[in-house]
């Protein structure tokens, strides 16, 4: 199953994550199909930059966003 998830590079607690589409049975920094965006939690307020047009036909193809990315795309407006 294709899944859109968080991929984190960011320090020892200074997390940084690529939003990234990949199959289901990689590991989470792991290999990935493609990154579609960023989300910074450390800024006030968290920065969250996501490609809509990606996302939206990742989405229409079937692949399950985790639920840490189904609420960033909810923040975004990019999922209703």
């Amino acid at each position: 199953m294709v899944k859109i998830r968080l991929k984190r590079i960011g320090a020892k607690k200074a997390p940084f994550y690529r939003v990234v589409v990949a199959d289901g049975r990689y590991p989470r920094d792991g290999r990935f199909i493609e990154e579609i965006g960023y989300y910074n939690p450390m800024t006030n307020p968290a920065e969250i930059k996501i490609d809509a047009d990606k996302a939206a036909a990742w989405l229409k193809n079937g692949a399950q966003p985790t639920e840490t990315v189904r609420s960033l795309l909810k923040k975004t407006e990019i999922l209703k």
